[in-house]
This record gives C-alpha cells, structure tokens and sequence, in this order.
C-alpha cells in the first residue's frame, strides 16, 4: 500500500450561505448548535457533539435549492434518532423525510437548513441490543 501515513482525524463541513446571521440562528436556535466565532468575521462554526459546521458568508454564490440532490452535504450520525428528530420537530426544524428503517440496516430522516442545504441523520440500527 502506498501513500502517506498521515490519519484523518476529523471532518467538518463549509456551507456558502447568503444572510450568515440568518443561518447561524438557525442552527443554534433550531438544530440546537453552540455558535463559536465573532459575527463580523464572515464565518461561522457551529459545532455540536462532534460535528463542526463552519459557515460561510456568500452572497453570490448558487441558492443550494437550486442543485437539486447536490444540496446533501453529510450524513451525520447519532445514537437515537427518533429522539434528535423530534427535538428538531419540536423547535421547528425543516424535516424533509421522517424516520424510516432503511435496508441497510439505519434509521434515517433528512433534515434542511432556510436556503437548502440537506443533511441526511442516520442511527445504526445493528448496535440495538
């Protein structure tokens, strides 16, 4: 095997977004994110558990509604996701599809943010005793 012994020690995900103030509350006040940067800096990490979401201000750039099944942008894993799903009901989350039991063996529903951008919740259903 060749290449380098470098390991890949975590994953955050960049979102262009056209009103930052806009989509830094929603995440904080509707998927339950702590915000930690400045606001004038022109980007925003919203983290929560061990998911980072850094933010971008750009208002010039494609609506993510507009890319149609290209507005996925991560599978975020969790340990109960009927629980985070009606928390995110609850505070008036965007839900595109509800829990459902899928053939491979999670539990999935997908959430959206105001301008589009999709994220897919999945709950590993094997690690159920």
């Amino acid at each position: 095997m060749s290449g380098s012994s470098a390991n890949l020690l975590s994953c955050s995900f960049v979102l262009a977004v056209p009103d930052l103030k806009k989509s830094a509350a929603y995440f904080r006040d509707v998927l339950g994110f702590s915000l930690a940067w400045p606001e004038d800096l022109g980007w925003q990490m919203a983290s929560r558990g061990a998911v980072r979401i850094m933010i971008g201000h750009s208002p010039d750039a494609i609506p993510p509604s507009a890319t149609g099944d290209h507005s996925y942008f991560g599978y975020l894993n969790v340990d109960d996701a009927n629980a985070l799903y009606h928390e995110f009901v609850s505070s008036g989350a965007i839900i595109l599809q509800p829990p459902a039991d899928q053939p491979h063996g999670m539990r999935e529903f997908t959430v959206a943010t105001p301008e589009g951008h999709r994220m897919m919740i999945g709950q590993d259903l094997s690690s159920n005793g």
